[in-house]
């Protein structure tokens, strides 16, 4: 399962901030966490990872104490780095990110965020991180809490059910989730953020 962070003060204003480690919750975000643990509270959880930026493990935490369990805080998690756009609210900024993005969305990998990431370079680092962590379980719901921009795009690379359409919707509230299966033929989506796929 891979679970957005929680609200954090840079989401409130609508800035770009992906440099990890970032802002803390707000008080807002400290609540959705818990109400997280709360909803995965009967689930088998058997591990948690977080992203190395501090909302991601702020927000992994209630979840892993509600099962007895540490916060495993690994590389290559975070977020589609903004680059030259970090800290950015306006409009210009936040049309310049979109359209990059829906590049990456369209399968243009190799266009890059103006001082950022190329889209096969975010793909590289998110997949093969995912990759390693599934290898390590075989059984269970393994939870990962990441970023939004990042899990969308990791959604539509990953399961046969989800397009660019989907991931360019930016339907991921914070501690929005989106449940994957792994099938012999590849992964499938199951649920997003409450809607079964």
């Amino acid at each position: 399962m891979l679970i957005r962070h929680g609200e954090t003060p840079s989401n409130v204003k609508h800035a770009l901030d992906s440099r990890p480690p970032g802002p803390s919750l707000t008080e807002m975000g400290h609540r959705q966490a818990q109400a997280l643990a709360d909803r995965l509270a009967d689930e088998q959880v058997i591990a948690v990872y977080a992203s190395i930026a501090t909302r991601a493990q702020e927000t992994a935490e209630p979840v892993a104490k509600r099962h007895g369990l540490n916060v495993d805080v690994v590389e290559g998690l975070h977020e589609v780095q903004a680059g030259d756009l970090e800290g950015r609210s306006d409009e210009e900024a936040l049309r310049g990110f979109g359209e990059v993005y829906m590049r990456w969305t369209q399968g243009d990998l190799a266009a890059t965020m103006p001082g950022g990431e190329t889209g096969e370079e975010i793909r590289e680092r998110y997949l093969a991180t995912l990759e390693r962590i599934c290898r390590s379980h075989s059984h269970g719901l393994v939870v990962v809490v990441s970023h939004g921009g990042i899990i969308r795009l990791a959604a539509e690379w990953l399961a046969d059910n989800i397009g660019a359409q989907v991931a360019n919707a930016k339907l991921l509230p914070n501690t929005g989730h989106v449940l994957l299966e792994q099938r012999p033929s590849g992964w499938h989506c199951l649920e997003w953020t409450g809607i079964e796929v």
